[in-house]
C-alpha cells in the first residue's frame, strides 16, 4: 500500500484591497472594461412605481467608516415582481433591472441607489412578505459576503406579520433592519459588529 502523505491546511488570508478593482474597475479608474461599471443605473424614465434613493454607511465594530466596501440591493420591482428567469408570477417591469451594485466612496463611506419601492412577494409557504431590499456587503477582511436585508419605516403592520423579521428572537435587533425615511431618501446604515450589529442572515 502507498502511504498517502498529508498536507496541512492552506493558511487562510483576508480578501485584499482588491474589492473595487475587480466588481468596479471604472470607480477605480480602470477604464476600458466596461463602459460603465455593472449595476450602476437600476431605473430608466420609464420605470414604474415610487422612486426613492437607498443610502448609508458601513461600520466597523469600533465604530469606524468601512470606505472599501462594495455594496449590492436585489428586490422586486413595484408590483412585487423579480427580474429573474425563474419569477413565474408574471412579467416584470422591463425598465427595471432589479439589481444594483455600488461602493462606499472613500471620502465619506457613502453607498447611494436610485431605486424604486418594491412591491410585496411571497414567502416560501405563501404568506406575504413586508416590502424590503435585499443587502450584500463585501470589503477587506469579509472573506464571505454578508447578507441582510433593508425594510420600510411606514410598513409598520406588514413588518409585525413578515415571515423572517418574525423570527428574529431577541425583538430590539429588528430595528437593525428597518431603514429611517425622510421622503424619498431612505437611510440604512450598516454595522458590521458591535451593539448595534446589524442581523445578518445565514443563507
Amino acid at each position: 500500500m502507498q502511504q498517502l502523505g498529508y498536507l496541512k491546511e492552506t493558511p487562510s488570508q483576508t480578501a485584499g484591497p482588491y474589492v473595487h478593482i475587480g466588481l468596479t474597475p471604472n470607480f477605480c479608474d480602470i477604464t476600458g472594461v466596461y463602459d460603465s461599471d455593472l449595476g450602476v443605473a437600476m431605473v430608466n424614465d420609464k420605470t414604474l412605481g415610487e422612486r426613492i434613493t437607498v443610502t448609508g454607511r458601513i461600520f466597523d465594530g469600533a465604530g469606524a467608516l468601512v470606505r472599501d466596501a462594495v455594496v449590492e440591493i436585489w428586490q422586486a420591482d413595484s408590483a412585487g415582481l423579480y427580474n429573474s428567469p425563474s419569477e413565474m408570477r408574471g412579467a416584470a417591469d422591463p425598465n427595471f433591472t432589479g439589481w444594483g451594485r455600488c461602493p462606499t466612496r472613500a471620502e465619506d463611506g457613502v453607498y447611494s441607489f436610485e431605486t424604486v419601492k418594491p412591491g410585496r412577494v411571497p414567502f416560501t409557504d405563501g404568506r406575504r412578505q413586508a416590502p424590503h431590499i435585499t443587502v450584500w456587503i463585501v470589503a477587506r477582511g469579509i472573506n464571505i459576503g454578508l447578507q441582510t436585508r433593508m425594510y420600510f419605516p411606514e410598513e409598520t403592520e406588514a413588518n409585525a406579520a413578515d415571515p423572517l423579521l418574525s423570527r428574529i428572537e431577541h425583538r430590539e435587533r429588528v430595528a437593525t433592519m428597518v431603514a429611517t425615511r425622510d421622503g424619498a431618501i431612505c437611510h440604512f446604515d450598516i454595522h458590521l459588529q458591535g451593539p448595534d450589529e446589524t442581523v445578518f442572515l445565514d443563507i
